[in-house]
């Protein structure tokens, strides 16, 4: 079992932003993750929200053990090829610690920013079949030229490519058949945030029970596409079940043993913000960090 954390990119820099970042790697986390929105839901959207790229290049300056990314990325106003060079560069700054997070978007939030109509769920599924396969090729080979119904790359150089080979790790966002067969191969993870409907009224019993849903379909996915299901990492963005895993060090614990139990192998928990619904006591969230690794048998 791994632990890891999102920072939301909602602090200046000079104003507790780079220490956030420091920080997390000085608690030993495995990862630090941001979220790649142009803006995000109430209490976010009309506040301070900064850019992923810069905030996650500047974090790779500011630290030198710990994993980095993207949780997650999506087609919402990204394109495969400049998106590709991004990660190219982001790769070799931080020296092979990044990984790249990466969901098909949904409909509100930054999905309009760009002056279009949001798209429809199955035209987000269509172009995040598209996207992911491209992605791959821009970031595995040295030039690629392919023309897709929503994507096109003429001639798009990929040299020098990733420190990582052949490339940075995905970590594939999803639910639906279509998606997991996208995680089971091109992902060398796959992260859920559970189900939304068991994390709207449900227990922490029907989320785990929905959990355990989605982790049958996504080794029905695996079977179907050849994966074996124990080469793709399982990750759960935390914050959204109806489990309250930051209340003590207690709950935490019996929180990740019951979802390893599921198969998964990676915690992300949001770093305490106040006000919001991440607002957790962060003298607990600390201890976590550093006390319950040993207890869980994590990796570092």
């Amino acid at each position: 079992m791994r632990l890891s954390t999102v920072i939301l990119p909602v602090r200046r820099w000079s104003e507790g932003g780079q220490e956030r970042w420091q920080r997390a790697e000085e608690l030993g986390f495995h990862a630090a993750y941001t979220y790649d929105h142009l803006s995000w839901r109430v209490p976010f959207r009309d506040g301070p929200w900064f850019g992923a790229v810069p905030t996650l290049t500047a974090a790779a300056a500011a630290t030198s053990r710990l994993r980095l990314g993207t949780m997650v990325t999506s087609p919402n106003f990204r394109h495969p090829v400049p998106l590709a060079k991004e990660l190219i560069t982001l790769d070799d700054l931080s020296d092979g610690r990044i990984t790249l997070g990466i969901g098909a978007g949904g409909s509100g939030f930054d999905a309009t920013a760009l002056g279009g109509e949001a798209w429809t769920r199955r035209e987000r599924a269509d172009r995040f079949a598209e996207f992911v396969p491209l992605l791959d090729r821009l970031l595995t080979e040295d030039e690629v030229t392919a023309e897709g119904v929503y994507y096109t790359a003429h001639e798009a150089r990929g040299l020098p490519g990733c420190v990582q080979r052949p490339r940075l790790p995905f970590t594939v966002a999803a639910t639906g058949p279509r998606g997991l067969r996208l995680a089971a191969r091109h992902g060398q993870a796959w992260v859920t945030t559970g189900d939304p409907a068991a994390n709207e009224s449900g227990t922490p019993a029907d989320s785990r029970a929905a959990l355990a849903r989605q982790t049958d379909a996504l080794e029905k996915a695996c079977a179907d596409t050849g994966r074996a299901p124990d080469t793709l990492g399982r990750t759960l963005l935390t914050g959204f079940t109806p489990d309250r895993p930051l209340e003590s060090l207690d709950a935490f614990v019996d929180f990740a043993g019951r979802h390893a139990a599921l198969g998964f192998d990676e915690l992300v928990l949001h770093w305490p913000l106040p006000g919001t619904r991440f607002e957790a006591d962060e003298r607990i969230f600390e201890r976590i960090a550093t006390e319950t690794p040993a207890q869980l048998g994590s990796a570092g």
